[in-house]
């Protein structure tokens, strides 16, 4: 049967025109098989979920108590234009979680440095130390007292992380159960987000991983148990059981307390390490320079999200 031409055109017009569709999809195809098979990496300023405790804070904290004690830590002995100057600029390069303490005295440095920001735009951490020694005066208030005095100090209504600074004994919850009581209490009146220790023994680990008052613990941890409560082979294990109990678990002392700050290769390690546990969900580093920042961010930035 003879077809005639217009109906030819029409339909070889068709064909073709499925070829291109067809190679068109197939191209896509493959542009998004290479795109799932591109490796991703980790963000530093991502949002990371707090364990169960309802929190996110960014992937990389910025901590401020380095060789901290007696009120003040390295950030501190920069003098306040300059340590406010480091806090201002954590947070306009994406760092949107400050860990505080009353140990560092770092709390009157944080309004004034990050005025203008909102308030829901960051997470603040502190610490109530509550052992002898550490602070100036020997008094220890309840903790409804000093944690009106840091709301005071933060000028803010609440914080959203609050700790008990350094336990190590095994029966710490027992000790402190008054203590955890009154906590509790202001975390009903919206004073306290949520609620943890800052560990520094095995045996408080362990302790913490079996607490249910606790929803998130600051642990040390490097690939070379340095200023660790002991061996990585023995820390971790306790990690991954906090983790389990769906506890928060930040990581502290990625870079050894600074005595990885000017060897390449093994903070690179250390980045790597942390991030590659799977039960470390924010490393905690005290920089001290608006260059630190950008150096361990590019070193977090190098780290698949596999790893």
């Amino acid at each position: 049967m003879k077809i005639k031409r217009r109906e030819f055109l029409k339909q070889s017009a068709i064909g073709v025109g499925g070829i291109i569709a067809g190679a068109q999809l197939a191209s896509a195809g493959e542009t998004n098989a290479a795109t799932a098979a591109a490796p991703q990496f980790h963000d530093p300023f991502t949002l990371v979920p707090l364990g169960k405790s309802g929190l996110k804070f960014t992937r990389v904290c910025m901590g401020t108590g380095s060789h901290g004690g007696k009120r003040e830590s390295n950030q501190t002995r920069k003098g306040r234009t300059a340590f406010q100057t480091l806090l201002r600029g954590a947070y306009d390069r994406g760092v949107r979680t400050f860990d505080l303490a009353d140990l560092y005295g770092t709390h009157t440095y944080l309004p004034p440095a990050l005025a203008g920001c909102p308030r829901d735009s960051y997470n603040l951490i502190s610490k109530i130390w509550w052992n002898r020694g550490g602070i100036p005066e020997p008094e220890r208030p309840a903790a409804d007292i000093v944690v009106d005095r840091f709301l005071k100090e933060l000028k803010t209504d609440h914080i959203d992380l609050l700790l008990l600074h350094c336990v190590t004994d095994a029966d710490w919850p027992a000790q402190l159960r008054p203590q955890m009581d009154i906590l509790t209490k202001l975390k009903t009146q919206g004073k306290i987000r949520a609620l943890g220790v800052s560990c520094h023994s095995l045996e408080a680990l362990e302790a913490a991983a079996a607490e249910p008052w606790v929803e998130s613990v600051h642990t040390r941890i490097n690939p070379y148990g340095m200023s660790m409560d002991g061996p990585p082979e023995s820390v971790v294990p306790l990690l991954q059981k906090l983790h389990t109990a769906g506890k928060g678990v930040i990581g502290m002392k990625i870079i050894g307390e600074g005595r990885l700050r000017n060897d390449d290769a093994r903070r690179d390690e250390s980045v790597r390490y942390a991030l590659g546990l799977g039960c470390v969900h924010i490393l905690n580093v005290g920089f001290e320079k608006p260059e630190e920042i950008d150096d361990f961010a590019t070193r977090v930035r190098k780290v698949p999200l596999t790893a």
